[in-house]
Formats: C-alpha cells, sequence, structure tokens
C-alpha cells in the first residue's frame, strides 16, 4: 500500500474512532488508534476501563470494529494490541 492511501485510511479510521470515543469515555476507557498495517487491519490500544474490562473484546468487535468496517469497507479488521484474543 502506498504512504498517501495509508494515510487517508488512518484519517477516516481516526474520525471513525473519534465519533466512537465520547462513548467509552462515558464508561471511563478509551481508544487509540496505534497503527494500519499492509493488510488492512487496524492496530488499536484500548485505555482505562476499557483495557481491564471484560467485555472489551465484545467492544472492540461489535462496536469498534463495526463502526470502522461499515465506514471503511477497505479495512479488514480492527484489533487492540493490549487485548489477548
Amino acid at each position: 500500500m502506498d504512504e498517501i492511501k495509508r494515510e487517508e485510511l488512518s484519517q477516516k479510521v481516526n474520525n471513525v474512532i473519534a465519533q466512537i470515543r465520547p462513548y467509552l469515555l462515558a464508561d471511563g476507557g478509551d481508544i487509540e488508534f496505534v497503527y494500519l498495517t499492509d493488510e488492512n487491519e487496524v492496530q488499536v490500544e484500548l485505555k482505562g476501563a476499557c483495557a481491564s474490562c471484560s467485555m472489551s473484546l465484545m467492544t472492540l468487535k461489535q462496536g469498534v470494529e463495526q463502526a470502522v468496517l461499515r465506514a471503511i469497507p477497505e479495512i479488514k479488521a480492527v484489533n487492540a494490541i493490549n487485548i489477548h484474543y
């Protein structure tokens, strides 16, 4: 993937995360975009309450990932670097 395309996709991902962030903050958590892989997989870090919550995987996959995939069809998955699957 060329650097311009990666930057465009990264910006789109950050925009979606910005829309989701208030819901996570309301529960004491947060999310940070870390990087976009060559396979178009988004790597994020869950923070605060989200990092230790037993429901964090569900929040990530059913909330964050679904919102990102709906908004940006080129993205294949969203994974947290600090959750062990």
